[in-house]
């Protein structure tokens, strides 16, 4: 029970951990940035393992952060020269660094444990038993450990630079116009996701790392337009996430890693399809009613332009309306029923006459 109970634990906190910085990268169309750091720290793990000849010393990590930020300057120094976008930028930088990792690898370290599926994948069902031991006593397992520092980490650091991450993620140019260094935000932010992707690669896995920095934080920004609220949101949809996937995961005993990542699109989905105005079924029903809305206001504005007129008794029969408005018959049969429903028209036999509710509508649409 106390292992499962941990593992619930590294989830949360390294689900929520990776939501925050998320929701910047998001905002800032630089998702796919984590997924080049979260490949692209593979050759400063292995060049600082070749010095230390540990896999738990402290200087994996700064090597590993130091190459994510280094894969963010090579993308920004290739975006800059205009010959090539960002995307191709980052489809360039990150398989050649990544690359670089996986032959040092194979060529110097065959002998030593750095497995890659556990690097790709990585197993959440095995962070408890690495744990963190300081004068023989048990402080929990290392992966909480250094996960719940870096939230931390990152609580602080947007708690301090709030105003200036709001800044420049909205307006760079006012941002640099009133006296801030833009440059100077950007690459502590990025050093941060580089700190975050580093502390949760060894628990989690790269793959799960980006879905865990960009699931929760797209599914909170299809939910407000606050970014406060977007970023407690997607600590809280990460987290929700991470518990829903693990339960799923011990229950039908599969990947946790996979599992955790599919529950992250799934619920990004139902997200996506059905959160009130802004999900597609939403937006769909809004663009549907909107259409109705209109033909009836053409049918309305029709009938008060020929009211009175002697024309009126032909112009106001329900079997000829689809040649006088250009409608299709059974488009406009449907249109008229629309109306009646609405009370926007009463019929009369085979006439249409204008309620008080209608001439209103059409009156309002001419003076608009």
């Amino acid at each position: 029970m106390q292992v499962h109970i941990e593992i619930l634990f590294i989830a949360i906190v390294t689900s929520s951990a990776c939501a925050i910085p998320g929701v910047f990268l998001v905002l800032r169309r630089m998702t796919l940035m984590s997924d080049a750091i979260s490949h692209a720290i593979l050759p400063g793990i292995v060049i600082a393992f070749f010095f230390t000849h540990t896999l738990s010393s402290p200087l994996l990590i700064i090597a590993a952060a130091g190459t994510g930020v280094l894969t963010v300057v090579l993308v920004e120094l290739l975006q800059k020269t205009e010959l090539i976008k960002e995307d191709a930028a980052i489809g360039l930088t990150f398989p050649a660094l990544f690359s670089v990792g996986v032959i040092l690898i194979s060529r110097y370290t065959r002998n030593v444990h750095l497995d890659m599926d556990a690097v790709l994948l990585g197993e959440l069902a095995y962070a408890p038993l690495n744990r963190l031991t300081v004068l023989g006593i048990d402080l929990g397992p290392s992966a909480l450990i250094v996960m719940g520092v870096i939230l931390i980490l990152n609580l602080v650091f947007i708690s301090l630079f709030y105003k200036e991450l709001k800044l420049i993620t909205f307006d760079i140019g006012l941002a640099a116009t009133l006296g801030f260094t833009p440059a100077l935000i950007h690459y502590g932010l990025m050093t941060l996701v580089s700190i975050t992707t580093v502390g949760a690669f060894d628990a989690v896995g790269s793959i799960l790392v980006v879905a865990l920095i960009a699931g929760p934080a797209a599914t909170a920004y299809l939910m407000t337009d606050n970014l406060t609220r977007m970023l407690v949101l997607s600590a809280i949809i990460g987290s929700i996430n991470a518990v829903v996937g693990y339960l799923l995961a011990y229950q039908f005993d599969v990947s946790i890693a996979g599992t955790i990542a599919s529950v992250t699109f799934l619920a990004f989905v139902s997200v996506f399809l059905l959160v009130p105005k802004r999900g597609l079924l939403s937006i769909s029903r809004r663009h549907l009613r909107q259409k109705w809305e209109f033909a009836q206001t053409m049918l309305v504005i029709h009938l008060l332009n020929h009211e009175g007129l002697p024309e009126a008794v032909n112009e106001s029969e329900i079997a000829h309306l689809h040649e006088h408005l250009q409608w299709e018959p059974s488009f406009a049969s449907k249109v008229v029923r629309y109306a009646l429903n609405n009370r926007c028209v009463s019929q009369d036999d085979t006439q249409l006459t204008l309620t008080d509710r209608g001439r209103t509508i059409a009156e309002q649409a001419l003076v608009q």
